[in-house]
């Protein structure tokens, strides 16, 4: 069978080779439905109907501004097999940065839910440009009064574009994108400031889905679990495009909340998440087993299968691999459920490369490493030191056009065809990549030694007192080298647990000094130069993006010392 080169060309032949099959598992009004791939196509030429009989042109940006839902998928199909560009939104954004997104892409409508509508309502007036808002569950929103932009509800308008008279799937079939084509703008995360537009091809999609199918073995009859937010590029490419390009299953899980209980339900057998959720997992499923007894100590005595295949069942019973990626995963979680009988297969990418670059083979996974370079994509470490770290840079059908708009910032990143992803890291014997950290977070000291915030957090955080941990650089008065300055949110259940052994309550300057003994105790088996010189202890959790990670921008150290 032909590689599509298209995202159209890529569900119109799965739709034509398993029509029936399932395309979307989803829970509604407390039971779960299915819609079929035929149902999936004919919901996205709906789309592309309702689009199009509002005048929306070929190469017009369209925003998406959802949480996961079954009408996502059908919406952004809609919106790139027509001709125009999708602009997807992290749901949790806040009016600013949804302005400044909507603004940048030149977005005339935008897609919302009755929930993300109230945040779009707030940025209204600061849009000139936008012409329309669909929304999806409209009559769970206040009335609107006409104005400026048309209000349309999304089920009422869909409905009367599959059944408009003429050619009603006119707007679908009026132009077949070619593999150059934007089929999405992502913005970038925005850990380091201000989000830029990765622009991102029909090709470059299809290059990426085809590279990873053939990297992880994805199978048409693995059911892929939903949890984490499609406007991300991770979950995009990897929960999304990969089971539609060959006819696989996708089920949503309801909320956050009810994972466990739908993972029994839809019994998965891939499940893509971020560090953050994979460890949960892992600590439910140890505190679980410490919890008996008798079943611990057959898993620490070595008799570990009937154990596996309890935990399994709980997962619903086919799980056979996790795809983790989107953060650095902790080498002990890893191994950990990996002697669950758990597999599980870290990856690296970017959203500027649709996003992976690198997989752990599951015939030979290395923790500790993100994998070797995917197929028809290389990988190349930039001025290595001594010890071969340097900047990673890529190159293939995977990488971005550019930035939107930006070609200052795309020619900073984009220099003689390779893609300059700003992670520091090296190769290993066997070619699989190691990451050090961001160039942008690294240190320098006096000496001119480099110091990798994440080596140092690494060690911090394994403290059962200490939530989270970000590394910083500074400067003394006078002195061109840096120093070494942490922000540290402790830890409430180790405080709490500290407590009843001490069977005393600590008064605020008492943890404040525990911390920062905790802080000299995990640093002292890394080298002096790398230790904290000054600590901030705050008590809220940091800001982070869809991914998981700290947005560092937001932080800065203060003249606390240790």
């Amino acid at each position: 069978m032909a590689q599509a080169v298209t995202i159209k060309g890529m569900l119109v032949q799965t739709c034509r080779d398993c029509p029936d099959s399932v395309a979307l598992r989803f829970k509604r009004d407390g039971r779960w439905q299915t819609l079929a791939y035929s149902g999936l196509l004919s919901n996205s030429r709906a789309v592309s109907s309702l689009l199009c009989s509002r005048g929306t042109r070929i190469g017009e940006r369209v925003g998406i501004f959802l949480e996961n839902c079954p009408e996502w998928p059908e919406i952004y199909f809609g919106i790139v097999c027509a001709g125009m560009t999708a602009v997807p939104m992290d749901a949790k954004l806040r009016e600013q940065e949804v302005s400044h997104i909507l603004r940048d892409a030149g977005c005339r409508t935008v897609f919302l839910s009755s929930r993300t509508y109230r945040v779009f309502r707030e940025t209204e007036a600061a849009l000139p440009h936008i012409a329309r808002a669909v929304v999806i569950n409209m009559n769970e929103i206040e009335p609107v009064a006409a104005g400026r932009i048309e209000h349309l509800d999304y089920a009422e308008s869909l409905a009367a574009a599959a059944t408009q008279k003429g050619d009603r799937h006119a707007g679908f079939d009026r132009h077949d994108p070619t593999g150059d084509e934007t089929a999405s703008i992502i913005y970038t995360s925005g850990t380091t400031g201000l989000q830029k537009g990765a622009m991102l091809t029909h090709r470059n999609f299809c290059a990426n889905v085809n590279s990873c199918i053939g990297a992880i073995h994805i199978k048409p009859s693995d059911n892929f679990l939903m949890v984490l937010p499609l406007h991300h590029a991770f979950s995009f490419t990897v929960n999304l495009l990969i089971p539609v390009a060959i006819g696989a299953q996708i089920s949503f899980v309801e909320n956050l909340k009810t994972i466990g209980e739908n993972i029994r339900e839809v019994s998965p057998t891939v499940l893509v998440a971020v560090p953050l959720l994979v460890e949960k997992i892992y600590t439910r499923i140890m505190d679980g087993l410490r919890r008996k007894r008798a079943v611990y100590w057959l898993f620490k005595s070595g008799l570990r299968a009937p154990v596996r295949r309890g935990i399994i069942k709980k997962l619903g019973g086919r799980l056979r691999m996790v795809v983790v990626g989107g953060a650095p995963t902790p080498v002990d979680v890893l191994n950990g459920l990996s002697h669950l009988g758990i597999p599980i297969l870290e990856g690296y990418g970017l959203t500027e490369t649709s996003p992976v670059l690198t997989f752990n083979p599951p015939e030979k996974p290395k923790p500790g490493t993100v994998g070797k370079a995917i197929p028809d994509v290389e990988i190349r470490i930039s001025d290595p030191d001594g010890a071969g770290v340097g900047e990673i840079t890529a190159r293939g059908p995977n990488v971005m056009a550019g930035y939107f708009n930006k070609p200052r910032e795309t020619e900073t990143v984009l220099r003689d065809g390779w893609f300059h992803t700003g992670d520091l890291g090296s190769l290993d014997q066997d070619g699989y990549l190691v990451i050090s950290g961001r160039k942008k977070n690294l240190i320098v000291n006096r000496e001119g030694k480099n110091i990798y915030p994440e080596e140092v957090e690494d060690c911090i955080v394994k403290s059962p007192l200490i939530l989270e941990a970000v590394v910083f650089g500074y400067r003394e008065a006078g002195e061109t080298g840096e120093r070494v300055g942490l922000i540290v949110v402790p830890d409430q259940d180790g405080l709490d647990a500290w407590t009843a052994r001490k069977k005393k309550l600590p008064s605020d300057e008492e943890i404040a000094e525990l911390i920062r003994a905790e802080v000299r105790k995990c640093v002292a088996s890394i080298a002096e130069y790398k230790r904290p010189r000054r600590i901030q202890i705050r008590t809220e959790e940091f800001e982070k993006t869809a991914t998981g990670k700290i947005k560092r921008y937001l932080y800065a150290i203060s003249p606390t010392e240790i």
